[in-house]
């Protein structure tokens, strides 16, 4: 049976941006938790973070800064500034020569530090690196198909949409470009990543899926797909699921505070398991899926993404997936102190904790 396009898409997306974070965390100065500092001493050193982090900050400040409304403006979705400030990769100082006594925050000017700027150079050409990676690994072909039907269906959206899938919100809900920032920048579709090209469509896709549903489809395809009204023990979702047990907390709690899903005991064992309710609302979501996909089809040349995406990611799993093919951390990467996950993610859990596609 296919897969929808927005686990087809959701997959390829996360496994792309697995890929480029393994490969600047291997090139970047940096720190994190599990491993503490780590490159060339003396040099800024900021804590390590994802694509999106990137995507909706780090690449779009130059050396004399933005304020933060034109920052949000440009990456066309809000960034997590205080886990930035905090990470070292900017500074905010009021503007200067401003004459009131407390201007606005949005006023204010956002500054890439020396590490943010550092990150900038080696940020850049991973987009281009990855996407070369996988013509040589997946097919030039098959790559250029899945690029060009990419265009094709983002060419018709809001060109307001955001290069990368924005931080969800409270309720781990998918944010829409705020249209009081006014009109994006122009920009080809030829100079766009391939990752930009997959997000913008998925964002698309899952704010029009949660107009008319009750539940984010963050917890409605991570979830409530993978639970069922028998019993599954919570430490076996992160290896069914695809994404970090954090993000599975808060989306179990939305769950529960809905009357979705209960939790108890197998043994020593803490379990989970749909209501009655949450299997209604587990059928509502494939219902819901099955028939926005319909509705697409009819608007958008969706059936070559479907086709390109297809060989591409296959189940979604180590097993099945060519996607995984690039997905081997580097043996110092933080990846490679955990246990590696053998499912991909059904939709990308990007959090403020760092932007990480799923939830770490």
């Amino acid at each position: 049976m296919q897969a929808p396009i927005a686990t087809l898409l959701s997959q390829a997306l996360v496994a792309f941006t697995i890929e480029f974070d393994n490969e600047a965390e291997h090139r970047m100065p940096h720190r994190t938790t599990l491993q503490g500092r780590v490159g060339a001493e003396g040099f800024p050193a900021p804590w390590l973070a994802s694509m999106a982090m990137a995507l909706n900050c780090t690449l779009w400040l130059p050396e004399e800064g933005l304020s933060v409304r034109e920052l949000e403006r440009r990456a066309r979705t809000p960034t997590n500034l205080n886990g930035m400030i905090r990470w070292g990769n900017v500074r905010v100082v009021p503007p200067k020569d401003d004459p009131r006594p407390r201007p606005p925050k949005r006023e204010w000017i956002v500054r890439p530090t020396k590490a943010g700027l550092a990150a900038q150079q080696i940020y850049r050409p991973l987009f281009g690196v990855i996407e070369e990676r996988w013509r040589e690994r997946m097919g030039g072909l098959e790559v250029e198909a899945l690029r060009r039907a990419l265009e094709a269906v983002v060419q018709r959206l809001d060109p307001g949409l955001p290069d990368s899938m924005p931080i969800l919100k409270y309720g781990l809900v998918t944010a829409a470009p705020d249209k009081k920032l006014g009109p994006p920048d122009p920009v080809g579709l030829d100079e766009l990543p391939l990752a930009a090209l997959m997000a913008r469509v998925l964002t698309a896709f899952a704010i029009e899926f949660e107009r008319e549903s009750p539940l984010p489809l963050a917890i409605s395809a991570n979830m409530l797909r993978v639970l069922e009204e028998t019993p599954t023990r919570v430490r076996e979702l992160p290896w069914i699921s695809g994404v970090s047990k954090e993000s599975l907390s808060m989306g179990m709690g939305i769950l529960r505070k809905a009357r979705l899903a209960e939790n108890g005991k197998d043994g020593t064992w803490q379990t989970v398991w749909l209501t009655a309710a949450g299997a209604a609302a587990k059928a509502a979501y494939a219902s819901r899926i099955s028939e926005l996909e319909r509705d697409w089809s009819r608007r958008y040349p969706i059936e070559a993404l479907l086709m390109a995406l297809e060989p591409l990611v296959g189940g979604g799993t180590a097993e099945d997936s060519l996607l995984f093919g690039g997905l081997t951390p580097y043996p110092a990467g933080w990846r490679s102190m955990v246990r590696q996950a053998r499912v991909l993610p059904h939709f990308p859990m990007v959090l403020h904790r760092g932007g990480y596609p799923d939830g770490s």
